[in-house]
């Protein structure tokens, strides 16, 4: 399991990124990232719902009510054009942080003595 504050700044660039594969509901967002992570990724929908609110009221996705095929009403979200900006700005700020701590990690380990 990664550590909670881990989780919680990953969690837009990673909501936005699934949905790029095509609009979704929320348990399936949580069932999409613990597969992609292999499990080391466990969102609750405590924790993702205020999150999928708060994204839709920066534009950054949209949602509608629809009935699935249990005949149960789902709310599915679906990336808009702001939310792909916000993406792409996400994607790069991963990637500065992940190769400042590649050439770090890199780095040849100092002698303990």
């Amino acid at each position: 399991m990664l550590a909670k504050e881990l989780v919680a700044a990953s969690t837009v660039p990673l909501v936005l990124s699934v949905l790029t594969e095509g609009e979704n509901y929320g348990y399936a967002l949580i069932q999409r990232v613990r597969e992609l992570s292999a499990g080391k990724i466990e969102w609750t929908e405590g924790m993702l719902y205020p999150v999928l609110h708060w994204m839709e009221k920066e534009d950054l996705i949209e949602s509608e009510w629809r009935d699935s095929e249990t005949g149960r009403k789902r709310k599915y979200y679906r990336l808009r054009k702001e939310g792909r900006k916000a993406l792409h700005e996400e994607q790069q700020q991963w990637l500065a942080v992940h190769e400042t701590l590649a050439k770090l990690w890199k780095q040849p380990k100092p002698r303990l003595t």
